[in-house]
């Protein structure tokens, strides 16, 4: 399982590594968007709308607990990298112990705040019902979801991103059976969407652990399980920010779901729709956040900060080439994409169909940029500053992402294109905070290495 990335070919571990990841964030993101291309098939605009808000806000939840568990993989590859295997058993060992108990009190708080939620995400009034059955699921199934994130992100701390890969394709399929049986068969609706979803997460958790007992490839001690604040405090020093940069992505594009909802039924579930398409789009970005962290992390560990900083180049090389491929292709194929997830035969589909396709011609630019931005909070996180990660984020969201929809929304009522730009927008500033701490963290180090 472990696998050691710090020799052989920069780019060559970055294909290895990454492709697996994107595998398995393309599967994540499949049976993600199941659930909303399976009860379009069956259900109307309203339980579309439920289902796509109700993800959004799991969603949001969801990259919070993969954000703080980038704590892990950072602390277990840097160990990995120096060799060290009894720090990265004792890595492991209060991951789990903290992860479990920040699961659970997550699961009670959120379903005592389920109606609030909706609520303050301005559901419209037909979708509010449907919302709060998916969310009421989804929550209870807080544990899982957490497990199957910290066994994913201490593996990738490992070198191994393949098994991860393999327990998320359990759920996948399993997913989209259950879709089909609970929204097809039983007609569940929304809360077969979610029951589908939670039920797969369960399987995938029973599975990665049966797996890891059978290998008998991660040997840990009761002693292991023991609460140590220099660890803990590492991953969460590590992890907090990402886990804070995250969510407060995810509160930005709530707010952006929210302002859509005030424009009506149609224009929300454009948005909803759109937004599932950017997260699968979003997948080469992701990988490379991830597989720089990982390998920059070990090769840092090992003493071999230049390896680490060719692990960032290609990354941005890979992201950025994806990004313009994709800018260019759905210029020409937006509207039929967002007719995959609604009946466009019908009035409300149709109008569904044109919004998001403006939607999403403007907003696709952001796989550019966002590429650039997710390969550098890669790199800090591998040097232990995720705080800057968390920094660019928080300026782009609060200085153009929510005012630039606000106002695109308030001056353009008729379209949605402006709205799509605006969101790209802000990660161009981030990009450029970026490159500036870049710049600055390398003559620094140059500075230290020359002894001025």
């Amino acid at each position: 399982m472990e696998k050691n990335l710090t020799t052989g070919s920069v780019f060559k571990n970055v294909i290895l590594f990454s492709l697996p990841y994107l595998l398995s964030y393309f599967l994540q993101t499949l049976y993600g968007m199941a659930d909303l291309f399976i009860i379009g098939q069956f259900e109307g605009v309203a339980s579309t709308t439920a289902v796509s808000i109700g993800s959004q806000v799991m969603h949001m939840l969801t990259v919070m607990i993969v954000g703080l568990a980038m704590g892990t993989t950072v602390s277990i590859a840097q160990a990995i990298g120096a060799n060290n295997r009894k720090l990265a058993a004792k890595n492991i060992g209060n991951t789990v112990a903290l992860f479990m108990v920040v699961s659970v009190i997550l699961m009670v708080i959120l379903l005592i705040l389920v109606h609030p939620i909706v609520s303050a995400m301005s559901t419209p009034v037909e979708a509010v019902d449907g919302t709060v059955a998916y969310l009421t699921i989804c929550f209870i199934g807080i544990p899982f979801i957490t497990a199957y994130n910290i066994i994913s992100s201490i593996f990738r701390g490992m070198g191994d991103s393949k098994s991860p890969m393999y327990f998320i394709a359990v759920a996948c399929a399993a997913n989209i059976v259950l879709d089909y049986l609970f929204m097809g068969v039983f007609r569940l609706g929304p809360a077969g969407a979610t029951l589908g979803t939670t039920v797969s997460q369960a399987i995938s958790v029973v599975v990665s652990l049966f797996v890891i007992l059978k290998r008998k490839s991660i040997i840990l001690k009761k002693a292991d399980f023991k609460p140590c604040r220099p660890i803990m405090g590492k991953i969460l020093k590590i992890g907090v920010p990402i886990a804070f940069q995250d969510g407060l992505i995810q509160v930005a594009f709530i707010i952006i779901t929210i302002i859509a909802n005030q424009r009506g039924l149609n224009d929300a579930a454009a948005v909803g729709i759109v937004e599932k398409v950017m997260s699968f789009l979003f997948l080469i970005p992701s990988s490379m956040l991830s597989t720089v962290s990982a390998l920059g992390a070990q090769n840092i560990g090992a003493k071999k900060p230049e390896r680490a900083i060719q692990t960032l180049r290609y990354a941005i090389m890979l992201t950025v080439g994806f990004g313009i491929l994709a800018s260019i292709s759905i210029q020409f194929i937006a509207e039929p994409i967002v007719a995959l997830f609604t009946d466009q035969s019908t009035a409300s589909g149709a109008e569904v169909v044109r919004f998001g396709g403006q939607y999403l011609r403007g907003y696709i630019f952001d796989c550019i940029f966002a590429g650039i931005h997710f390969s550098f909070s890669g790199y800090f996180c591998a040097c232990g500053k995720s705080g800057l990660s968390f920094l660019h984020n928080i300026l782009a969201i609060a200085l153009v992402r929510i005012p630039g929809v606000y106002l695109t929304s308030q001056m353009f009522p008729t379209t949605l294109f402006p709205m799509g730009l605006a969101t790209a927008a802000g990660s161009l500033l981030s990009v450029m905070i970026c490159i500036i701490a870049f710049a600055v963290i390398r003559r620094k180090n140059r500075q230290i290495t020359l002894g001025v």
